[in-house]
């Protein structure tokens, strides 16, 4: 397979699990689908479509994700999916920071022992959640629409992160310097972080390719080749190719050595 043949792939996306499949397999990328609560993700993951990955997620900003958390649930759906999307703290949320990192502590717990991928949510809260992260090392984790300051960036990038970046992100020129590309991935965060797009729909990452085409002074194909070989370089660290559907094992495999 040509590296011009691997899909876009949008690592954080908002996706509403009762979408018919024929649907989203013509979105033509593959798509990492965040949820928001674990009655959202027990939803998710029953469905089998090829390039849909659902997550396993509590969302920290809305208080009902919390107090739908079960550790016993939780533990039980990751079986089910190689995504834990999304997690993490919100500084701007009603919820209580304390309650915040109760239930992101536990859920850090679980994948140090069982590793996922694992969209981290942030915002308003860069320096708390890199607190969280640093005590609790895992691998697999990606920073969504991260914020931070090159000071936190450089700190994240040092506990081993990886960045998901949407059109919001890449406008933003020095965060392009502060992240390495070998940690970089794309997404959409649709439909919130693609609002400015001509065409928001969950997988339309051309705006994030383009920009970042620009900025590392490359072309397109490299940057679909450098986005899917980060994706499994966390694959391989995670070890949870056999939680992947067929089809995407197959686009990893495709990768040049």
């Amino acid at each position: 397979m040509r590296t011009s043949a691997l899909p876009p792939l949008d690592l954080h996306a908002h996706i509403n699990t009762s979408i018919p499949a024929d649907d989203l397999a013509g979105l033509g990328a593959v798509v990492f689908a965040a949820t928001r609560s674990l009655t959202e993700a027990a939803r998710a993951v029953q469905r089998h479509d090829e390039r849909i990955i659902w997550g396993v997620g509590i969302h920290p900003g809305l208080a009902r994700s919390h107090t739908g958390f079960a550790l016993d649930t939780f533990t039980q759906l990751i079986d089910h999916t190689p995504l834990v999307s999304e997690i993490g703290l919100d500084g701007k949320s009603r919820v209580p920071m304390d309650r915040q990192q109760a239930t992101l502590r536990r859920v850090l717990d679980v994948l140090a022992h069982t590793p996922r991928i694992a969209s981290i949510h942030s915002y308003a809260a860069c320096e708390q959640v890199l607190d969280e992260l640093e005590q609790a090392p895992t691998p697999g984790r990606v920073l969504h629409w991260w914020l931070g300051d090159p000071t936190l960036t450089a700190r994240a990038v040092s506990l081993g992160c990886y960045f998901s970046l949407n059109a919001s992100a890449v406008r933003k020129t020095a965060l392009l310097e502060a992240i390495p590309l070998d940690r970089v991935l794309t997404e959409t965060d649709h439909p919130f972080g693609d609002r400015s797009s001509d065409q928001p729909l969950p997988g339309n990452v051309a705006f994030v390719e383009q920009a970042l085409a620009r900025h590392h002074r490359t072309t397109l194909e490299g940057i679909r080749q450098t986005m899917w070989r980060n994706l499994a370089n966390i694959v391989r660290d995670t070890r949870c190719a056999a939680q992947l559907s067929r089809r995407v094992r197959s686009h990893l495999a495709s990768l040049p050595p």
